[in-house]
């Protein structure tokens, strides 16, 4: 009876290893204009060997995609961020001839990406928002009650922020790119968002937690987000992401965005069992076991966009 189970065991062994390994078709991810991806609030391109996108530009390139990495100021306005990305959208298109590119903005990345569609629509093919903050973020909204502007707390706060931003953009290399966390906060607020959205209203949807427009001026815009804002019991993040995420009550949320605020254009879903980090693969690939990897989530947005004939 042993043998008959070892010799079982042994054959499913075999089968297994037999099988072809899952693969991607040739050219997956190869869309006809570049991808642009666009970090959130004290994002980077790369520091060391950690990457904010962690692993992602290179499974994208890996069937076809042309990836670039903005890089924009770890805090600041949304316009402003928004200037700066405009400036590398239009060298990237000088470089490669494209005539336009595909923005993905994680969190802040969002807004900013919706920007550069707002202003210069005939240079975005799509802009798809990660986690984005749409429409503000209570958590942003609580830090501007805890500490309004003109307040010693303020200053304090923009110090260090202001001072951790400077020394984020100086070990990515973007050494020289203004820094304004009270902008930042301010850009981030529910407040702040409706004012942009008054002014940039593409995608936005007109409802509390509705689709936005699927394409306007030509431009087409997805989003998806987390709802789950402790999901690794090996990530150190996690924990501050679970307080974080208390400022939402009972609403879904991936600790620092609402799913309802996240919702730009196409929802392909606003209730992943992510957080805010496992939206980008953080911390270094430590996300939910049990939850689609992110990754592919970005794998399967490029053929999407690829299969519009983006």
């Amino acid at each position: 009876m042993q043998n008959r189970f070892m010799k079982w065991i042994v054959a499913a062994l075999v089968t297994i290893v037999a099988l072809p390994a899952p693969s991607w078709a040739a050219g997956y991810t190869q869309t006809k204009y570049p991808i642009v991806l666009v970090h959130g609030l004290f994002g980077f391109d790369r520091i060391g060997l950690v990457e904010y996108w962690y692993g992602i530009p290179a499974a994208l390139r890996s069937d076809g995609a042309r990836v670039y990495v903005a890089q924009v100021s770890a805090t600041n306005s949304t316009e402003v961020r928004g200037e700066q990305l405009l400036s590398q959208v239009k060298q990237i298109i000088a470089a490669t001839g494209a005539g336009k590119v595909n923005l993905i903005g994680h969190s802040h990345g969002g807004p900013t990406a919706r920007y550069v569609a707002s202003v210069r629509p005939d240079l975005v093919a799509s802009v798809t928002s990660v986690g984005g903050v749409n429409k503000g973020s209570k958590v942003a909204d609580i830090l501007i009650g805890v500490a309004p502007d003109g307040s010693l707390s303020n200053a304090v706060l923009a110090s260090i922020t202001n001072g951790l931003s400077q020394f984020i953009s100086f070990l990515s290399g973007g050494s020289g790119l203004p820094q304004n966390a009270n902008a930042a906060n301010v850009s981030l607020s529910t407040a702040g968002s409706l004012r942009f959205n008054q002014k940039h209203p593409y995608g936005v949807p007109t409802t509390s937690c509705g689709e936005g427009a699927y394409q306007a001026r030509g431009v087409h815009y997805f989003s998806w987000s987390g709802a789950k804002p402790y999901t690794n019991a090996l990530d150190i993040v996690d924990p501050a992401l679970a307080l974080t995420g208390l400022a939402f009550g009972f609403a879904k949320n991936d600790g620092l965005v609402s799913s309802c605020s996240s919702r730009l254009g196409r929802v392909i879903r606003d209730d992943y069992s992510m957080n805010h980090l496992d939206e980008v693969n953080q911390t270094i690939g430590l996300t939910n076991i049990f939850e689609t990897n992110p990754v592919t989530l970005y794998r399967q947005q490029a053929n999407r966009l690829r299969n519009l004939g983006l």
